[in-house]
């Protein structure tokens, strides 16, 4: 985890440097890869814990879990000084995972990053990240996730002009509304107010936004908020509960979670769509998975 505080010191300092948006960015094209090695017993058991994933002590890694392991190689990549976006202030939208077989805890998995496609968003600019973890050279699971640098656009400008609403970013705790989908609610979840700090120590993800309020409100957040992956953790730590094995799954993050907060996982008979959302109907996260059967 050392390293991974590096990365984040790293971008505190580079960030204010980076200007988004510029014509003709491009990605770095190193791809990093750490070497092949099971997953450490005491952390993964610390993961399965404040996920409330069952703790078998064979069986396989969770469906998220390889993202956690492969972290620190993302950081490192997104705060070195050929990569075009500011990590501060990045904010995580999309997320999806395959695992095209179990991963078994004791395996050596080797797990690799890169940079894969940077587009025009109408909030900014997105860049999408792919982890890759292979088994003796298998690929055994892969992820793409989308991280959104907000800036000004000429959509924004345009709507601006006559007279419409601009969109709203995470980053100003102002995401705009998603209308809740009609998921019947299976599970409510009190969250304390130290769960960031909680998960930042297991994950090794200790952005300031998720520790504690003084330092969420540098970044515009009233109070800290609960990371993402998180979230989906928890879900899908709910939805293992069901039949069949989870085998891939597509995440939206649609608002933050202001912490403490008290939350309501809800999901379709089957299992196969979920969300999380509050008691006054905003929506946190939405997703779908797929099963193996």
């Amino acid at each position: 985890m050392t390293s991974l505080s590096a990365s984040l010191v790293r971008g505190a300092v580079t960030s204010p440097f980076k200007h988004p948006g510029r014509p003709g960015a491009t990605l770095p094209t190193d791809r990093l890869t750490l070497p092949a090695a099971p997953a450490a017993p005491g952390p993964l058991a610390a993961y399965r814990r404040i996920c409330g994933f069952p703790a078998p002590e064979s069986g396989p890694l969770p469906l998220t879990y390889p993202h956690v392991l492969a972290f620190p190689l993302a950081m490192r990549l997104m705060t070195g000084r050929d990569f075009p976006l500011p990590v501060v202030g990045l904010v995580h939208t999309w997320i999806e995972i395959s695992s095209h077989r179990p991963v078994r805890s004791g395996e050596a998995l080797e797990p690799t990053v890169y940079a894969a496609e940077l587009t025009p968003h109408r909030r900014g600019t997105e860049v999408t990240m792919v982890t890759e973890a292979r088994v003796g050279g298998e690929l055994v699971w892969e992820s793409r996730s989308g991280y959104l640098s907000r800036h000004a656009t000429k959509g924004e400008a345009a709507a601006a002009r006559v007279g419409e609403e601009a969109p709203k970013g995470e980053a100003g705790l102002k995401a705009e509304e998603a209308q809740a989908p009609e998921l019947p609610a299976i599970a409510e979840w009190r969250l304390p107010g130290d769960l960031g700090r909680r998960y930042g120590a297991v994950s090794g993800d200790r952005n300031p936004i998720h520790l504690h309020p003084l330092t969420a409100r540098l970044f515009g957040f009233p109070r800290a908020i609960a990371h993402g992956m998180w979230t989906v953790a928890r879900c899908l730590a709910e939805a293992d509960r069901q039949a069949g094995e989870l085998r891939t799954v597509r995440a939206e993050f649609r608002s933050p979670v202001l912490l403490p907060a008290t939350v309501t996982y809800a999901a379709d008979p089957a299992g196969n769509a979920f969300a999380l959302r509050s008691a006054s109907g905003r929506v946190h996260l939405t997703g779908t998975v797929t099963r193996a059967h």
